[in-house]
């Protein structure tokens, strides 16, 4: 069975009340044709884990003017005020995490690890709440995996098979979350034979993905 689907499709399978990976930096790296799927559709209740929610109006910017977004969990809301306005008005729940810990927080849960011990927020307020650990004179803060049922990443190639080779920055969180969601979707700029990718270059291996966006006809 071909993992290609039109985006429409892929959309309808991500229920309200879903919790969604997405990969990205500012919307560098994003999956935007999924996004917008998403909030074409009308999706609601969304629980966002992702570095952050970009811009008004660009990538996960949109599911959040959209009203799509219920809790989001992110490194950096800074450069989206309308996160932010949300927050204070209650309409969405933010969790904030260390951009470190949370991408470690998303490899525990895709490794199976029981969670990551860091020293990062010891004594502010991230320790609220938290179990506080000490090991050889150290103090630690126990952060809890992060899994999801969907992870929407982006890649600069894939195959058929659904390997997927990543460009520069664009590396960011999209390797990660593949590991640690139920159903994974990937965009791709290229899409190539089976063997077009040479295998070093393979980063995330087809068996972790469900579903490759398929790509628009053009007219030109």
């Amino acid at each position: 069975m071909s993992k290609v689907l039109q985006v429409q499709a892929l959309a309808a399978l991500i229920p309200d009340g879903a919790s969604v990976m997405i990969g990205g930096f500012m919307g560098v790296g994003s999956p935007l044709r999924l996004i917008d799927a998403l909030v074409a559709r009308g999706a609601r209740d969304l629980t966002i884990i992702a570095n952050d929610t970009a811009h008004p109006g660009f990538a996960i910017g949109k599911l959040i003017d959209a009203g799509c977004v219920a809790r989001v969990i992110a490194s950096h809301i800074g450069l989206n005020p309308a996160t932010q306005k949300a927050m204070i008005a209650g309409t969405i729940a933010v969790e904030l995490v260390p951009q470190g810990t949370l991408a470690e927080r998303i490899r525990a849960g895709g490794f199976g690890l029981g969670g990551v011990l860091t020293s990062t927020g010891v004594g502010t307020v991230v320790e609220e709440g938290k179990q506080v650990i000490e090991s050889d004179g150290e103090v630690y803060l126990l952060e809890k995996p992060l899994k999801a049922d969907f992870a929407l990443i982006k890649a600069k190639t894939a195959d058929y098979h659904g390997n997927l080779e990543y460009s520069l920055t664009a590396r960011n969180f999209n390797p990660l979350m593949p590991m640690a969601a139920a159903t994974v979707m990937a965009e791709f700029d290229h899409i190539v034979p089976l063997g077009g990718i040479l295998p070093d270059s393979i980063v995330t291996p087809g068996v972790l993905v469900d579903y490759l966006v398929a790509k628009e006809n053009s007219h030109g």
